[in-house]
This record gives structure tokens, sequence and C-alpha cells, in this order.
């Protein structure tokens, strides 16, 4: 479904990787593992169409993003490692425009039942600033329950989440994953067994 095909990335100056391969299919979840300045991000970024390679070419069902991007990004859910939020804006409305700009239609009950399932109850009408760093990223993770996507690239998903929501997270990861999706993420911890089988891609820091 989702294929690497021999990036190479060039930051400042600095490789930071080169002739990258990879390939993801559906229903499968995979773990990008690496030490800072790797290149985990710029790597989720090119996948996601955010940023260009220097060198090198993603596919999605055999076509090149840079060539079908409208119709790969109807299919794709990204979630970066700040949470994408407008402090000013309450967690309804801030998935309100969000989904305005994902052209997603959503009744306003399936707002609420998402915010419910993220631990949000209650906290729908506040806005973003007076919430923790961990209820911030549960509005964020919400669009995990909006947006129908078949893949998923996530940054660092389990930044400022306790452990339930971590816990509830890969349990959202893997119910996708069984699904037929596809969940690609980096995480500066292991994932448990509870998001389920995965494969990993380590990414070495290049001097």
């Amino acid at each position: 479904m989702l294929k690497a095909c021999e990036l190479t990335c060039v930051k400042r100056d600095r490789v930071l990787f080169e002739d990258v391969s990879l390939a993801v299919n559906a229903g499968e979840l995979l773990y990008v593992r690496g030490p800072n300045g790797a290149g985990k991000t710029s790597l989720l970024r090119i996948l996601t169409g955010l940023s260009t390679p220097e060198s090198g070419a993603v596919l999605f069902n055999g076509e090149d993003i840079a060539d079908s991007s409208f119709s790969y990004l109807s299919t794709l859910l990204y979630l970066g490692h700040k949470s994408g939020t407008n402090g000013s804006l309450s967690a309804i409305d801030n998935l309100t425009f969000w989904l305005a700009q994902h052209q997603v239609n959503c009744e306003e009950s399936q707002l609420f039942d998402a915010l419910m399932r993220v631990g949000l109850v209650g906290l729908e009408d506040i806005p973003v600033r007076f919430l923790s760093a961990g209820q911030q990223r549960r509005v964020a993770l919400a669009r995990l329950w909006l947006k129908p996507a078949d893949i998923w690239i996530l940054d660092e998903p389990f930044t400022a989440l306790d452990v339930k929501g971590i816990a509830l997270l890969e349990e959202r990861m893997k119910s996708h994953v069984e699904r037929g999706g596809v969940v690609i993420t980096t995480s500066h911890q292991p994932l448990s067994e509870a998001a389920g089988p995965h494969s990993v891609f380590d990414l070495e820091y290049r001097i």
C-alpha cells in the first residue's frame, strides 16, 4: 500500500539518511525507531508528502504521491509531534475547524463521542490553553475517531500522555490495524503488547 523507494534526506548540508526503502501493507503497524537527530520526523514528513526528499520517491498503491497528492491525502491522517491546536478555541471548535480543512462531515454528536472516548467529558467548551499538556494532546488524538483514513502517520503520539492515555492510544492503533489500516509511528518508548504485532524500522544517527 505505501512504499518508500531509496529516499535520501538532507538538512542544513547534513545527510540525515540515504537510500532508505521500506514498505507497509494494509493491516500492518510500523514502528520507526532511532536516536534524536536520526531523521525520524523528516522521514515521516516525506511519507506524508509534506517534505520532498533529496532523491527517491514515495508510492501509494503504486503511484507516486507527488503525482496523485489529492487522492493520497484523502486517505491519510497525520499527527505531528505537536498537538496542532489553537489555544484560544475550545476542543469542539478545534475539531470542527480541522474537519472542515479535511472536508470531513461530522455530526455534533460524533464530536462529543470522540472527546468522550479520549476522556475529555466536561471539558469540550473550555479554551484549549487552559487544559493540561496531556489533555491538549487528547484533543488532537480525538481526530483518530473522526476522519475515515486508511493510513495513520503518527509522530511521537504518546507525548504528554499518562499511562491510561498511552493504553487508550495503543488500543486504538491495534483496532485500526485489525480493520486493515496502516499505522506508521515514532516514539521514544517501545510499543507494548497492547499495540499488537508490529515491525521495527531503525534509523541510525549519521555524523
